[in-house]
């Protein structure tokens, strides 16, 4: 059975990688044009295209499918297409261009967690499992048949990176499980029960910021959710401060307003409305990442010390 893939990131070049190393047949890639990255906004093409090129796989980068596009997809004459994070839409008539049409890759168990953040949301919401799912595309936002699915349970302290890791190797196993039987016809479609579906819509950076008056626990999962991107932020003395790690502090409760730092037991600590957050790892504007007790003590005026000034 011959597979166009279609990604964008780096963790949809390691799927691409995975199956094409274990005999996949991958004919073409589809993925996003170049993109300016970095301070300097160099002009880079995505991972996937990358990882295709060192395989030796032909590559159409595209941010929509249009009718150029979609020639070149069809002159692959491929079977099937698999999508992990591509990064857009596709209209119905690249979707009915492929005999086998195309199917999707999902870091959830949908119809949980439909949109672009399912990983940041789940740690938002504090589950305690989640999982992969991979599903025929339809013309709707993750609302096609199920194929296969495969659980998992989030880790205790587990933050979004490492989450995502885990789950692309889950899909890996997934989608090398599932494509001999759509090669063979006998794939089970399993309709998704559209009232039972929550929904994970894509996070900015105005997402992460930290409101100090939520409970120690609700921003120690804010914290997991956004690292690595966009990564939790609050202000001190007007300037951004970033806070890469941190956990509910499970010692007495720290009698103070909302933000006020304090250290207690050598553990940076900040007041919350409920508890308090213990900084673990954080960034200050201008500075690289370091350790919470390292930049407390560089700080020379430790007295009236507040996130969210």
């Amino acid at each position: 059975m011959r597979v166009i893939f279609a990604g964008t990131p780096l963790n949809a070049a390691a799927t691409l990688i995975a199956l094409k190393k274990s005999g996949i047949d991958i004919v073409g890639v589809l993925t996003r044009t170049d993109a300016p990255m970095g301070r300097k906004k160099i002009l880079t093409q995505s991972p996937v295209a990358d990882a295709a090129e060192v395989l030796g796989i032909p590559v159409v980068k595209a941010n929509q499918v249009d009718e150029s596009a979609l020639s070149q997809l069809q002159s692959l004459n491929a079977d099937l297409g698999v999508v992990v994070a591509y990064g857009a839409f596709l209209n119905e008539t690249t979707l009915q261009s492929l005999p086998k049409g195309w199917i999707n890759l999902h870091y959830s168990l949908l119809p949980d967690l439909r949109g672009a953040a399912p990983v940041q949301h789940a740690l938002l919401q504090g589950l305690g499992s989640t999982g992969v799912t991979a599903f025929q595309l339809d013309k709707g936002m993750d609302t096609g048949p199920i194929l296969l699915q495969a659980p998992t349970v989030i880790e205790p302290d587990e933050n979004a990176g490492r989450l995502l890791n885990r789950l692309t190797d889950l899909g890996v196993s997934v989608l090398l499980e599932l494509l001999p039987s759509i090669a063979a016809g006998i794939a089970k479609q399993t309709p998704q029960d559209d009232s039972r579906a929550t929904f994970a819509p894509k996070i900015s950076r105005s997402h992460a910021l930290i409101d100090w008056k939520q409970s120690a626990m609700s921003i120690q999962q804010l914290v997991l959710a956004m690292n690595p991107e966009p990564m939790a932020w609050t202000t001190l003395d007007e300037e951004s401060f970033r806070i890469l790690d941190a956990r509910a502090y499970r010692g007495d409760y720290l009698q103070a307003s909302p933000g006020t730092i304090q250290s207690i037991d050598e553990k940076v600590l900040v007041a919350c409305n409920s508890g308090a957050l213990q900084l673990i790892n954080v960034q200050p504007a201008g500075k690289n990442e370091m350790s919470a007790a390292d930049w407390y003590r560089g700080v020379k005026n430790k007295e009236n010390l507040v996130l969210g000034s």
